[in-house]
């Protein structure tokens, strides 16, 4: 380990590794045009990303006029469809991810992912990026039937991981939460899909940019 102070870090996964705004909203906008609802902007689809697709497209109808009975169990389907099909069309790594996860594998380092998106469409889309076989961890919003903020997800990242000191990494209410629930530092993200300013969000420390990250976590 030569002496890094972390032997697991774990990341979310939409807003922290991967920019995924433009395919996200080109999903949510294709279910609300099937119930000829107007399309959404990316700043107004940005803060309802971080509960999972279902809770996105319930907030995606309710900012275009509401939710009919029904229509979230309708959609939802389409929507998972069209974002699977599509998952990459936009999505770009954020800066400096490829370096930092190279320099926490050379520290000896396990790095997993813990999110909400269903880990079907985790493993898909982390798949486009060729970073799912970097993982040794995967755990999606469906994987334990509990989702962050729970601490379930981050305490089984850390067994899965082979147990050790853990540091989660993420951009909103529910990482932190998650991170704090379970008894673990949280690093923030202040380029993530924040619904809210970065220091509002109650994490131990913040990073501006994935080349900050390793250095931080080496001095704490």
């Amino acid at each position: 380990m030569n002496g890094f102070p972390f032997a697991i870090v774990g990341f979310d996964l939409d807003g922290t590794l991967v920019d995924t705004l433009g395919d996200l909203t080109a999903a949510v906008n294709h279910a609300l045009a099937l119930v000829d609802r107007a399309p959404l902007a990316e700043a107004a689809v940005r803060p309802m990303i971080g509960r999972g697709a279902k809770h996105m497209l319930e907030q995606g109808l309710r900012a275009s006029g509401g939710v009919p009975d029904g229509a979230v169990e309708r959609l939802y389907p389409e929507l998972l469809d069209f974002y699977e099909a599509h998952i990459a069309v936009h999505s770009r790594l954020f800066p400096g991810v490829v370096a930092a996860l190279d320099r926490l594998d050379a520290l000896g380092v396990r790095t997993a992912v813990v999110t909400n998106k269903a880990e079907h469409l985790a493993r898909v889309l982390l798949g486009q990026f060729d970073l799912s076989g970097r993982m040794g961890v995967i755990i999606g919003g469906d994987t334990l039937g509990v989702r962050k903020p729970s601490p379930e997800p981050i305490h089984a990242m850390t067994r899965r991981c082979g147990g050790g000191r853990t540091v989660f990494v993420g951009d909103s209410i529910y990482d932190v939460m998650a991170a704090k629930n379970a008894g673990v530092p949280s690093v923030a993200v202040s380029f993530g899909f924040l619904d809210r300013p970065v220091g509002e969000l109650g994490a131990h420390h913040v990073v501006d940019h994935f080349n900050e990250l390793v250095p931080l976590l080496a001095a704490l």
